[in-house]
Parts: structure tokens; C-alpha cells; sequence
């Protein structure tokens, strides 16, 4: 029954492969001339090139209305030469006065907080993947790869350079990037290209192609088409070394364990082996300046996801992770390499054959930890696409997670000695961006092979300025594993749909306004109902940008294994209890051209055991333009439950204080308390940017248990230091 109705989702799905082929901006082109004058990035854009060059101008608004063309001017030049792609906007203010609006001078800002412009490249034109730049109206810069159409992934970080200067009715944005930065193929003289502009003060978002209100401005399949007066030039040799070298020290006074000193070096190396088909190496590597993971009150039953954040993993990481749907992923990069795992050497060759055909081989060795009786372990994946039609593509994926040498040790965690997923999807994504869907099949493998491994799902939505039509279905055998992905749930069949309408209304301080309903339905291999939950929102978009929501949903549960509805070790429901209950809840987040931006968040009704749950959640922020942005979290939630576990609350604060001295040098502090977790973190980290793409990081990080005497002694106290660490890493970009 379950393959049947994934086979007739999948004929749904290729019955509208063929939909409007054709590219929707064809007409919109920008031809980019060889520069006549050599250029330098300064801001002021005198440079007879620039006089030279072909502009776009004349941009559509996107927001608050869709149906005109945009009130703010931009102007828009490219040019290039053997070196390096070019470019320059010139973004002069509204109609409303006042100073430019930004949160800070730090990279890879929030987009709805800044005045900003960026751009986007289909370097292959196949409207799916490409890259994105741009900088704030105060010079910050945002680069990011982007992915499945239109999805940008801000972690990827690349050598590029850019100056802003401000004038009284205007600033001006001039930047380069180099060839070597960007992947394109050898020959192609046509790339897709957009340009995007955000104004605070008017609320006006602009794209130079026209762009529906539902979309975003990094649609792909939206963009119009830069025109080469040749093929842009290859950009010769292109290997970068990026050596680190780190110092550290760390105590362990939970344990007693003595200062730890730590020396430490490694290389990353990239190597273009033609300039669409990049190989990464890794040796040694160490990820000390990544973020610590924004904690949260966890009450789910499954474990929780938190994004990559590597730098080694990103670039066409999408091939490898977004390999199924948000909870059905066969590799998650998460699995190598944390929670003092160390890699020994890694290898990734990625990018593109051609047009059609994209490619990911990557191969990570990790060493042994004999505390925990891990041994040393492989994890190979090859990921494989092909482009049909206009947008979509079939994929293919093979994960092999393998130890090695391994002998189990009867007084340690017994490890699997392979673990491998197989699987075959299809991707559909119409040139409109109306239709989009998907089909996956993926099989585990595993020395007992016990069968019912595999997993059938699909998803088809239709979305346009007015509707939101979805429906998607999975299926999850019992035995199913993938130990190198996140799978949090197996064993069962699930079906959703939602139907969402937006009212549009004119001449008014609403800019849309509409109901949504979701319903979830999941059920056991027996086809016995476990889980459902029904869902109605109501959500309003003011002029302002400002949103307000509220909703309301029921729920019901089974329980198939014992629970602790709080969630902190204690008591558990028995296995097949059934749970049932109602809520409501709300959401407002204020508009984000003040300096000062708050939002709140409600929850109040039902839970496990005929129990109660209230969760309020106040978010604010205040930026003093553009050095400092101060921002506050909290987060309180108070269950009430029949005995044994009566009345338990929890706090989670997290403030966060981040000063940008300039665009290269910034203090980022994080503090956050977690009661349920019983632990309070401080992460103080300084980076300075000395050169493009290469970086110093001083990183300080505590950890306390709260409302405890300090261990090892008899005293009370507010708090007693868990663990502590203090790193220093520099590294090098440095291109051969």
C-alpha cells in the first residue's frame, strides 16, 4: 500500500517536469564588458570602466507590493578583467529621511535588520546552485553559497574584497571577487544573475527581475541573465593552503582533572582541478572558532537537530546533507568529528562535470578515543545528480560508515562495525517556482541484515502569491539505521498536508493576512495511529514588517517507548499510554527598522497526563549603529503534572553582546542558562579578520553548575565552574 502511494505521488511529480521550461526573466540581460581602465575598490566608482559599463537600473518592487516598479534607485555595473569579476551599486536613499539602518559591522548580518544590497550568480545557469555577495549599507560583508534554488547557506566564507562609502543622499558598494573564488564552467558565457536591495525606512524591497511577494529575491529560477561580451577568462592555477596553528589550555574541575596545555597545527588545501570541480583536503583539522550551539529547553521525545557549522563541510555540502527531507537525512557532516572525536585527514572532490551532471566524493578518517573504546573510523560518501528539465534533478547517495580494527571490549559501548545507506531521489522544481517536490527511497545495510530497512517518502506543494496546497508521506521501516546521518524517529508511517490562503489587501497598514492548517498524522508498522497533531494559524504582516500570529492545536499521543515529559531523568510514562490535549499560543516580532526590535512568543494548554504547560518567550534587541548590538533571550516554561513529578520549571536566558570595532575586528559574548540542562555557559570570542578569509581568534569558554558549592569544597555558592578553556588559532589563506 505505502510503495503504491509513493509511486503515484511520483508520477504527480513527473507529470509536471516538463511545466514552463522556459527561463521566467529571460528578457532581463546585463552585457559585462572587459574593463577599458584598471579598477580600484575605493568606493568612489570614477574609473573610466565604470563609465563604460552597461547599468541596471530601473529595479521592481518586491515588497510591500509586488505589482510596480521600486521607488528607491539602484544602479548596477559589472565589468572584469583577467583577475577578478567587478562590480558597483550605487543605492541612494528613499523618500523617507533619516540615517541608514544596520545591526553591526559583522559579517553575515540578518537580512530583514539591515539596509543592505546583494546579488546572486547562477554560475552554470541551471537556476539550483550559485553564490551569493553583498555588504550592509555600512560595509559589512555577506557571502554565502546558495542551494535547492534559492536557499543560502551563510557559514561559507571566501577571499573577496568590498568598500562602502557613504554620501548624503546615497552609498556606494565596490567590490571584486576573484575568479578563483567562484566555480563556473570552462566555455559558458552566460550566467543567471539578480540583484536585491532592501530600504528599512520605506519598507521597500527591490529586485531587478520582477519577483512575486512569496518568493525570495535569491530565487534562481527568477534570476535574469549576464551576458559575457567572451567566456569569462579560467582563472590559470588555483590552489590555496590555509594552515592553523592553535594554542590552548583547558581544567576539568568537575573531575579534578589539572590544567591541560595544548599545541597544535594542521593544513586545509584546495585545489581546483578545473574551475568547476574543486578537490579539499584536510589534515589535522581543528573547528576551535566555530560558534557554540544556541541552547534550548529540549521536551521533545527525539533528538534535536543543530546546523553544521565547519567550514570544511560546506562548500557543495548540500550534495551530501540535504539527501532526503529535514528529519530523514542518510549523512549528517554533525556525525564526524565532535564531542572529542579527533580527524586525522579528510578528502572531498566536488562541484561540476558539466551542465547537467554534479558530483561529491568525500572520504573523513577519525582517529581512536580509548576512554569510550571508539575506534578509529572511516566515513565515505558519494553523492551523484543529473539535471532534467528546466530545475529538477535525480540524485543518487552512498554513505559507508566503517571501524576499523575493531575488537569489541566487554567493558565498553559495543560500536557496529559497518553501517551503509543507499538511496535514489528525485527532485522536482518547476521554473516558476510554483511546483516543487520530491521522491526518496533509501536502504540501510548492516552486518545482521534484519530486514525492514528501507524508507519511501514524498512531498508535492503548489505555491503561489495566494495558496500554499502541500502533502507529503513517509514511510520508515523499524530496522532502518543510518549511524552517519539524523534519523531521529523510525518505525513508523507518517502523512501531512497544509493548506494555506493570504489576503491581500490595499491601502491599508496590513500587507497580507491568512489562515494555515497542518495536520500530521503518524502511525506504527501496524498502521495503528500514534501521533497526530491538527494545527490552524492566523498570521498578519503589518506594513511595517512587523508580524503577528496566533494558533491553535490539538494533539494526541501513544507513547511507544517510556517518557519523561520533563525531559530531566526522572520518571517516565509507561510504554502505550495514550495522551491527549489542546493549546494555543501566539507570536509578534516588531518591526526591524528601529534600533530597538522586540518580539514575544505565548504557549499555554494541554500535556502528558492531563497536565498543563504555559511557555513565554521574550526576545530583545538594541543596536547602537553600527558598532554594537546588545540582544536578550528568555525563555520560561512552567509544567504542572500529577504526582510523582508535580510543579518543574525552567529558565533559559541568553544574552548576547556583539561589538564590531570595524568590518575586521569583533567581540562576540554569548552567555546562556539553562536550568533544565543545569548548566550556564560563557563563550567570549575576538576574531580579527587581518587579511581576506584569514583570521585570529582568541575563543574564552566557562561552563558553571548553578546553585552549587564549589566542587571540591563545603561552601555554597551562586555558581561552581564545571570546566574552562582558553584557545588562541591563527590561520593563513595563501594562494599559490
Amino acid at each position: 500500500m505505502k510503495f503504491s502511494f509513493v509511486l503515484s505521488i511520483i508520477y504527480l511529480l513527473l507529470s509536471h517536469t516538463v511545466l514552463l521550461a522556459q527561463k521566467k526573466n529571460e528578457s532581463y540581460q546585463l552585457h559585462i564588458n572587459r574593463a577599458t581602465s584598471p579598477v580600484i575598490i575605493d568606493g568612489a566608482i570614477d574609473e573610466p570602466a565604470w563609465q563604460a559599463a552597461e547599468v541596471a537600473s530601473d529595479f521592481w518592487m518586491v515588497l510591500p507590493m509586488d505589482t510596480s516598479r521600486a521607488r528607491v534607485r539602484t544602479d548596477v555595473r559589472m565589468t572584469y578583467d583577467d583577475h577578478n569579476v567587478y562590480l558597483s551599486a550605487i543605492c541612494y536613499h528613499g523618500y523617507v529621511a533619516g540615517p541608514y539602518m544596520v545591526e553591526s559591522l559583522r559579517r553575515d548580518w540578518a537580512f530583514l535588520k539591515n539596509d543592505n544590497f546583494i546579488f546572486f550568480m547562477d554560475t552554470f545557469d541551471d537556476q539550483t546552485n550559485g553564490f551569493t555577495f553583498g555588504t550592509n549599507a555600512a560595509g559589512a560583508q555577506w557571502d554565502g553559497l546558495l542551494y535547492e534554488g534559492g536557499k543560502a547557506n551563510l557559514s561559507w566564507d571566501n577571499k573577496w574584497t568590498s568598500v562602502v562609502r557613504n554620501y548624503e543622499d546615497r552609498y556606494v558598494i565596490e567590490l571584486a571577487i576573484p575568479f578563483k573564488t567562484i566555480r563556473y564552467k570552462k566555455g559558458i558565457s552566460r550566467w543567471g544573475i539578480n540583484f536585491s536591495r532592501q530600504d528599512l525606512k520605506t519598507t521597500e524591497k527591490s529586485s531587478w527581475t520582477p519577483i512575486q511577494r512569496q518568493f525570495p529575491t535569491a530565487s534562481l529560477a527568477l534570476t535574469g541573465v549576464l551576458v559575457w561580451d567572451q567566456p569569462p577568462p579560467q582563472p590559470g592555477p588555483n590552489i590555496s593552503l590555509i594552515p592553523y596553528a592553535l594554542s590552548g589550555l583547558t581544567r576539568d574541575y568537575q573531575n579534578s582533572v589539572p590544567t591541560k596545555s595544548r599545541l597544535d597545527a594542521g593544513l586545509d588545501a584546495k585545489i581546483a582541478v578545473t574551475s568547476s570541480l574543486n578537490l579539499d583536503l584536510t589534515v589535522n583539522p581543528d573547528f576551535s572558532q566555530v560558534d557554540v550551539d544556541q541552547q534550548v529547553t529540549n521536551l521533545d521525545r527525539y533528538e534535536l537537530f543543530f546546523p553544521e557549522k565547519r567550514q570544511f563541510f560546506l562548500e557543495n555540502g548540500d550534495q551530501f546533507t540535504n539527501f532526503g527531507y529535514a528529519t530523514i537525512r542518510p549523512f549528517f557532516s554533525r556525525r564526524i568529528g565532535l564531542g572529542g572525536v579527533p580527524i586525522r585527514f579528510g578528502a572531498r572532490l566536488s562541484g561540476k562535470l558539466n551542465k547537467d551532471w554534479r558530483i561529491g566524493i568525500m572520504d573523513m578518517q577519525t582517529g581512536r578515543v580509548d576512554d569510550t573504546g571508539l575506534p578509529a573510523q572511516n566515513f565515505a560518501v558519494v553523492a551523484l545528480q543529473r539535471r532534467v528539465s528546466a530545475r529538477s534533478n535525480i540524485g543518487m547517495i552512498f554513505v559507508n560508515k566503517e571501524s576499523l580494527d575493531y575488537t569489541p571490549n566487554p567493558d565498553k559501548p559495543l560500536y557496529t562495525r559497518y553501517n551503509r545507506n543507499l538511496g535514489l531521489e528525485y527532485n522536482l522544481a518547476s521554473s516558476n517556482n510554483v511546483w516543487t517536490g520530491k521522491a526518496l527511497y533509501v536502504k540501510s545495510f548492516r552486518p545482521d541484515q534484519p530486514g525492514n530497512d528501507a524508507v519511501y517518502a514524498a512531498n508535492l506543494q503548489y505555491f503561489t502569491r495566494r495558496w500554499l496546497i502541500s502533502g507529503q508521506v513517509e514511510s520508515i521501516g523499524k530496522n532502518y539505521t543510518a549511524e552517519a546521518g539524523y534519523v531521529p524517529r523510525i518505525g513508523y508511517e507518517r502523512g501531512m498536508a497544509t493548506l494555506g490562503y493570504t489576503f491581500l489587501p490595499t491601502g491599508s497598514g496590513v500587507l497580507n493576512h491568512g489562515p494555515t492548517l497542518t495536520s500530521t498524522y503518524f502511525f506504527d508498522p501496524a498502521w495503528k495511529q500514534s501521533d497526530n497533531e491538527s494545527m490552524l494559524s492566523y498570521a498578519i504582516t503589518f506594513r511595517s514588517r512587523s508580524v503577528f500570529t496566533a494558533w491553535v492545536a490539538t494533539d494526541y499521543v501513544r507513547l511507544l517507548q517510556p517518557f519523561d515529559p520533563t525531559n530531566t531523568g526522572r520518571e517516565t510514562l509507561a510504554t502505550g499510554t495514550e495522551h491527549n490535549w489542546t493549546a494555543w499560543g501566539t507570536d509578534f516580532d516588531s518591526k526591524p527598522q528601529s534600533v530597538f526590535t522586540y518580539g514575544f512568543s505565548s504557549r499555554y494548554g494541554g500535556y502528558y497526563a492531563n497536565g498543563t504547560r504555559l511557555n513565554l518567550t521574550a526576545d530583545l534587541g538594541y543596536r547602537f549603529q553600527p558598532y554594537v548590538s546588545l540582544a536578550a533571550s528568555a525563555s520560561y516554561n512552567d509544567i504542572r503534572l500529577p504526582q510523582p513529578w508535580g510543579a518543574t520549571t525552567f529558565w533559559l536566558v541568553g544574552p548576547r553582546f556583539d561589538f564590531t570595532f570595524t568590518n575586521k575586528l569583533y567581540l562576540t559574548t554569548f552567555v546562556q542558562y539553562n536550568e533544565q540542562q543545569k548548566n550556564m555557559n560563557v563563550n567570549a570570542r575576538i576574531q580579527w579578520r587581518y587579511k581576506p578569509a584569514s583570521d585570529f581568534f582568541l575563543v574564552y569558554t566557562d561552563n558553571y553548575l548553578p546553585n552549587s558549592a564549589q566542587i571540591g569544597q563545603d561552601v555554597p555558592g551562586f555558581l561552581s565552574v564545571k570546566n574552562r578553556a582558553l584557545v588562541l588559532k591563527w590561520t593563513y589563506w595563501w594562494n599559490l
